[in-house]
């Protein structure tokens, strides 16, 4: 499947927790960062994801908010 977002982190699914209607998953890229996005449960079942999976965290935004520490 051709996206065109070009912002694609490669990673490992450490955590899926489902509860209704949606999905928490949290991946961890190949650099030891975290990425977590909500997803419902039925894309989380469409793309067969479970903990060790191998996937792409696809980021697609229209902003990009930077807060001040």
């Amino acid at each position: 499947m051709a996206l065109s977002a070009r912002n694609r982190l490669a990673g490992t699914v450490r955590s899926l927790e489902t509860e209704g209607l949606m999905a928490e998953v949290v991946v961890e890229t190949d650099d030891g960062q975290e990425v977590t996005a909500i997803i419902t449960s039925g894309s989380a079942d469409r793309l067969g994801l479970e903990e060790g999976a191998e996937v792409n965290a696809v980021v697609k935004a229209t902003e990009v908010m930077v807060e001040n520490r």
